[in-house]
């Protein structure tokens, strides 16, 4: 599903604060693997992730995502295989559209706009059907604006909306840094059926020891650009929270 080949990033090139974020990197991630990457702040986990999404191009190497190669495409071109939930709770939603509406912009993400997308009765359903599944309340309260939620809902509701268009790679970057304990449980647990469910690839990229033991069924741990562990499923599965903390 993912193929990445002898990536390298270095950020600030030739300049004196140059930072060399990640270091021939080369993975595969198969078709509904959920990985989990863990690793201190400047391992390069994050920046292997935005790698995926596009958010930068790498200066070396190649990012094949199911069968087509991606190295040099932005990241609006690469919305037709994956979608994101990012760290900040707010960075999902438009705070000044109803619930509703922010469905249908996702529900529109990669295909052609219409006037008729996502107006009917059907529809509404299927989004109320959707929400009520995080049993926070939201359904009936789909014309209110999203600004008015607390983090947690808007984060809850971003992980929906990520879905809503068929993509088949769901990126997590640290999405509960920012939540409550509550909201943390409710989009990881959603997050994970959704994973099952969808037959999705998912690539979770998290700080927090127990959900890297808890979720996924493969565990890499970055460090200084590098790839320094790959653990298969049978190996995460004997994995506690404290043997993680001693990789730091």
């Amino acid at each position: 599903m993912i193929e990445i080949k002898h990536i390298s990033k270095t950020f600030n090139k030739g300049e004196a604060t140059a930072v060399k974020a990640l270091n021939d990197v080369s993975i595969n991630i198969n078709a509904n693997d959920f990985v989990v990457i863990v690793g201190s702040n400047g391992s390069g986990k994050s920046t292997l992730l935005n790698s995926i999404a596009g958010s930068f191009l790498v200066d070396e190497g190649s990012i094949v995502i199911d069968g087509n190669d991606v190295t040099k495409l932005q990241d609006y071109q690469r919305t037709k295989w994956l979608s994101r939930v990012f760290q900040n709770p707010l960075q999902g939603t438009a705070p000044a559209l109803s619930i509703i509406d922010n469905f249908r912009l996702a529900a529109l993400r990669t295909q052609v706009k219409n006037i008729t997308v996502g107006t009917s009765n059907t529809f509404i359903n299927k989004v109320k059907d959707s929400i009520s599944s995080l049993g926070m309340g939201l359904e009936n309260k789909v014309n209110q604006p999203v600004g008015s939620l607390s983090g947690g809902q808007r984060q809850a509701l971003t992980l929906l909306m990520s879905v809503m268009d068929k993509s088949k790679i769901l990126l997590l970057d640290e999405p509960t840094a920012a939540l409550d304990p509550k909201s943390a449980e409710i989009v990881m647990n959603t997050a994970s059926k959704l994973v099952d469910e969808l037959n999705l690839t998912a690539i979770l990229v998290t700080h927090n020891l127990k959900e890297a033991v808890s979720f996924g069924n493969r565990i890499i741990q970055m460090s200084e650009g590098s790839i320094i562990k790959d653990l298969d499923r049978t190996a995460k599965e004997k994995l506690g929270v404290n043997d993680i903390f001693e990789w730091f």
